[in-house]
């Protein structure tokens, strides 16, 4: 069966595209089939796998999801990308942000990714999701269809506490609209174990969610590695495969696998 993980945080900054990257990419490497939907209009993940010009693309998940309310008929895969690193890719750009206010009056509007992935995902073992920094329509749409949710935190004390709007929403789809869906747990980037005040926020954290919610043992170590891959266009592994990111990233692969 298709593992479906979306990754959500409402605050921009927490690292969710290059999370979704090189978690896909990870998984890649570890011989699973994995696609990356890009569910941002800010089109991000698209960027950061190399489409530098993603207004530039003539289809993307906004033209399928358009295609899906307009009842129209249309193939699955057709504008998938495939990079280079073992990874498919459903492009995003500015059109998803006018699709999102259509689908206000659409009938089902929470349903319309679910629908698109389930045509789709008997062609892969994961499908990551990077959601939009908000908790709009669209990451509504990705924790409908999701199966789990993983939550990229930067150890800072206001991410931190953000995190409550977000589990609220989680709270709200799985009582109403996706009653499956699981935490994946909390993943803690930028993380700089040098300063005690990270070190605080680190502990605060698992003492506060690791019961509930659950907190990878992973965590993503500050690094300048890390910032560059996105003008890359590649992921860590391909970038700086020694770094101590892509050991995180790595391990984090595992976890997942282990899951």
């Amino acid at each position: 069966m298709c593992k479906i993980i979306a990754i959500a945080n409402q605050k921009g900054g927490q690292s969710k595209s290059t999370t979704a990257v090189n978690l896909a990419v990870g998984l890649a490497r570890n011989g699973k089939r994995v696609a990356v939907v890009d569910a941002d209009p800010q089109g991000s993940c698209t960027a950061s796998l190399g489409y530098k010009e993603p207004d530039e693309l003539e289809i993307t998940l906004a033209t399928i999801l358009g295609h899906i309310i307009d009842e129209e008929e249309f193939d699955p895969r057709a504008g998938i990308l495939h990079h280079e690193e073992g990874v498919d890719l459903i492009p995003a750009n500015i059109e998803l942000s006018g699709l999102e206010v259509a689908m206000i009056n659409i009938i089902s509007r929470e349903h319309l990714m679910q629908e698109y992935l389930d045509m789709i995902k008997e062609d892969y073992d994961y499908i990551i999701i990077d959601c939009s920094p908000s908790l709009g329509m669209m990451t509504i749409n990705a924790l409908v269809a999701a199966t789990s949710v993983l939550i990229p935190v930067q150890a800072q004390f206001l991410p931190v506490k953000g995190l409550q709007m977000l589990l609220h929403t989680i709270t709200m789809v799985q009582r109403r609209l996706n009653k499956s869906l699981k935490v994946e747990g909390i993943l803690l980037s930028m993380v700089d174990m040098r300063s005690n005040y990270t070190k605080d926020i680190f502990a605060t954290v698992k003492e506060t969610y690791a019961d509930t919610l659950g907190i990878f043992e992973t965590y993503i170590p500050m690094s300048v590695k890390a910032s560059e891959i996105s003008a890359e266009g590649i992921s860590i592994y391909a970038h700086c495969p020694n770094s101590k990111v892509a050991k995180a990233y790595e391990a984090l692969t595992q976890e997942v696998l282990a899951k």
